[in-house]
């Protein structure tokens, strides 16, 4: 594909998406926000018009696209001053089935989710006690005779799971042993939460944004064989295989929401007027809007070399947790620039600043840490002690 022809397809993808997002103005997601609701039509919709099912592939009924092009999905999502945090999911949670699972499973699931008639955007894996400490979880899968598993254990952050059909859990099916790497151990597991019944009681957990996530707990919930995703004991890793993906979606959402900002902020400080002239004209404003806009761009840069590395089948750990870190960083910039230049007006609701400002900053603490990625960085890339 020729650069040409790659900016048309994102300008394309860039116009559809906003066209969508038109018909969910700011009043839906207020009334949204204030009840902590879950913006079921808005997904309804990302579904029917293929937008989810964008990086499944043709063959199981999705899209065919590339990581690049569903980053500008979930960015052009959160542009256009919706919340792409409700559904985004959807799109990569699949990730696991389509590159560990059997034929059977991405015959038995993917066209389903790729149409949105099976919602897959619970992902059961932090724990209480565990945290960012994956290996610690304590949630145990247990072999019965018949080949079926017994699941015990609890989980917290696990959001959308009142808006899911499926859930992707990963339980200790095994301990390590000498001569098994430390991270072995953990399996992945497909439970349908149609079947589920008492096994699973999941109790809300209300945020300072409008996130719907959920603490679960597990007692005594049995799983057909076939619920095992991959290999047994390899959890783990197919965990982390999907992490950088995740990371670069994240990315693009922050980076999404930082130009929501920007715009907004250079808008109301060129329109704005006090002591008579626009306070844009006042360096104060001025510069940390400008300083914003410099640190979404370089974020960007980041990003997309993140997904050419990712589409290449290249390592891309490293640019994946930088893209994630710097866009975070620079949308929480923006986010704060924006809200100083309306001043009071930015703490009312009816401007939207208040509502993605609490949304933005999720991003800095999920669905990683950014003190995780600089540790990241330090012991793995610049390879000095590890320091936690």
């Amino acid at each position: 594909m020729t650069m040409t022809e790659a900016q048309e397809r994102e300008a394309m993808i860039r116009e559809g998406v906003a066209a969508l997002c038109s018909e969910f103005p700011g009043e839906y997601w207020r009334e949204l926000d204030r009840e902590q609701e879950y913006p079921t039509a808005f997904v309804k919709r990302l579904s029917e018009d293929g937008w989810l099912g964008a990086l499944i592939p043709e063959e199981y009924g999705g899209g065919g696209l590339s990581e690049s092009d569903a980053a500008i999905i979930l960015e052009e999502i959160n542009h256009s001053g919706c919340n792409a945090g409700a559904c985004h999911a959807q799109m990569y949670i699949m990730g696991t089935v389509l590159r560990h699972g059997s034929e059977e499973q991405k015959q038995a699931y993917l066209p389903g989710i790729a149409s949105g008639d099976i919602r897959l955007q619970a992902f059961g894996v932090t724990e209480p006690d565990a945290g960012s400490n994956s290996l610690a979880i304590r949630t145990r899968a247990v072999q019965q005779d018949d080949g079926s598993w017994i699941v015990d254990g609890q989980k917290i952050w696990t959001s959308r799971f009142f808006h899911s059909d499926m859930m992707l859990l990963l339980a200790r099916t095994s301990e390590p042993t000498e001569d098994k790497p430390k991270w072995w151990g953990l399996s992945t597991f497909l439970v349908d939460l149609r079947e589920a019944g008492d096994a699973i009681d999941a109790r809300p957990i209300r945020t300072m944004m409008n996130h719907a996530t959920t603490e679960v707990f597990i007692k005594g919930l049995r799983l057909p064989a076939d619920a095992l995703v991959g290999e047994e004991g390899m959890g783990f890793k197919y965990i982390l295989d999907g992490m950088n993906a995740e990371r670069i979606l994240i990315a693009a959402e922050c980076i999404g929401d930082g130009r929501w900002f920007i715009e907004k902020a250079a808008a109301y400080a060129t329109e704005r007027e006090v002591f008579g002239r626009p306070i844009g004209a006042n360096q104060g404003v001025q510069f940390p809007i400008a300083r914003a806009y410099a640190a979404v761009e370089a974020a960007d840069l980041m990003r997309r070399r993140a997904s050419e590395l990712f589409e290449a089948g290249e390592p891309c750990g490293a640019e994946g947790n930088m893209a994630k870190l710097l866009a975070s960083e620079a949308s929480w910039q923006a986010a704060n620039a924006c809200l100083d230049a309306h001043g009071g007006f930015g703490f009312a609701e009816e401007y939207d600043v208040e509502r993605k400002f609490r949304e933005t900053r999720l991003y800095m603490t999920a669905p990683i840490n950014n003190n995780l990625v600089l540790a990241y960085l330090g012991q793995h890339v610049l390879k000095m002690p590890r320091s936690y």
